[in-house]
């Protein structure tokens, strides 16, 4: 059984699950899976793959599980008292074939499908590899490691270097995560500061890391007033919601251009800071920085986070350049968490509508554009005046 715990999850799954509750309990919502890495068939696994759902749909929050979200102090006590009766159901996830791939759609109500996502790609990539590789020999994937743990090591300020592991869902298996995040916070403490995965978190003593993600913001297309204003609308949903508390915004959902022209100083004072997950990162954080002082607030008073496709040297490379000017951390998956000399596969499962009606994310880079409906991704355009990235992949 891959999945052993509904905690084996991100916790902006929980974060914005609450949200969803008190906010938009009623929603219904659609995700699709879609593999990116190109002549991998993933039809031959279908069979375990739905095992393994099954057995996720088996679970339920246990006391100590449910005592440990309640000490989390943004999780309010009738979201918790919520959970407690809570399981997932494999009615909302259909598996089948389309264009000679394998086909699966997540489709039910917001509040029951949010914690899908993580865990189901998981169960994908682990069942993946032990399919491909049922005998690895975890010497070289150890290797690795302890270079990725020099390299922090190595570093002239290696206690100011901040990075979390965002890497659950395209993980080698869920044995391997662990011994990553084991080594991790054992062998550098000053620099690895926790985990988007709330299960670790809880087992190791480490902060559990994460706010939103872009499937809030995309609902709100469907859920909030007209579509030009529904960036300001997720972003007053989430403060009142959290009221200070989680104030990372995620600034890529309709491009950079567009997360500038939002937020203005009223969010620039309400948030602590942003999110990068695509686009270029020196192009984004000079812009963070100069948007920052453009209103009249101390870049060195605000977290800049970056999360796309990540490995040390890279970060290290940014941290390099900003740390001096703005907070700067990391969180890095992959390349933590499946970085053991074979190659991973690039999976994903995004929503692709609300309430009936499409959704999008437009993104700051090539490829990761998400749209099942090409005059509604026009229209969404538009109204954030984006035009293409050379090489959408929709």
């Amino acid at each position: 059984m891959i999945i052993q715990s509904l905690l084996d999850t991100d916790i902006y799954k929980f974060s914005m699950m609450q949200a969803v509750l008190h906010q938009f309990p009623g929603a219904e919502v659609e995700y699709r899976f879609k593999c990116r890495s190109e002549g991998v068939d993933l039809r031959p696994l279908a069979r375990d793959i739905e095992h393994e759902i099954a057995q996720l749909c088996s679970l339920s929050l246990g006391p100590e599980e449910l005592n440990y979200l309640k000490g989390l102090r943004y999780l309010k006590d009738d979201f918790v008292e919520f959970l407690r009766l809570f399981h997932l159901q494999s009615r909302f996830v259909d598996i089948g074939e389309e264009d000679g791939q394998l086909a699966i759609t997540i489709r039910g109500p917001w509040l029951h499908t949010i914690l899908f996502e993580v865990p189901l790609l998981a169960i994908i990539s682990e069942v993946y590899c032990r399919h491909h590789w049922p005998d690895h020999d975890f010497g070289e994937a150890r290797r690795r490691l302890d270079e990725k743990i020099g390299q922090v090591q190595a570093l002239d300020r290696p206690d100011e270097f901040i990075f979390a592991d965002f890497g659950t869902r395209r993980r080698f298996s869920r044995e391997w995560h662990d011994e990553v995040v084991e080594t991790l916070a054992d062998r550098i403490p000053g620099s690895f500061r926790g985990t988007s995965n709330l299960r670790l978190a809880k087992e190791l003593g480490l902060v559990p890391i994460g706010t939103m993600a872009h499937e809030f913001i995309q609902a709100c297309q469907a859920l909030g007033p007209r579509l030009a204003e529904t960036q300001r609308f997720a972003f007053e949903v989430w403060a009142r919601e959290y009221r200070g508390d989680l104030g990372i915004a995620l600034s890529d959902t309709y491009s950079l251009k567009a997360f500038l022209r939002d937020f203005d100083l009223y969010f620039c004072k309400l948030f602590d800071g942003a999110r990068q997950d695509s686009g270029d990162p020196f192009v984004w954080a000079e812009a963070l920085i100069e948007h920052y002082r453009k209103n009249r607030i101390d870049p060195k008073t605000r977290n800049l986070i970056f999360s796309d496709s990540l490995d040390i040297p890279k970060a290290a490379e940014i941290w390099h350049r900003f740390r001096d000017q703005t907070n700067v951390s990391f969180g890095i998956g992959t390349n933590l968490t499946n970085d053991t000399g074979v190659a991973p596969i690039n999976i994903v499962i995004k929503m692709t509508e609300c309430n009936g009606q499409p959704v999008v994310k437009l993104s700051d880079s090539p490829g990761k554009v998400i749209s099942t409906d090409q005059h509604y991704l026009a229209w969404v355009r538009q109204a954030f005046d984006v035009g293409e990235v050379s090489g959408d992949e929709s």
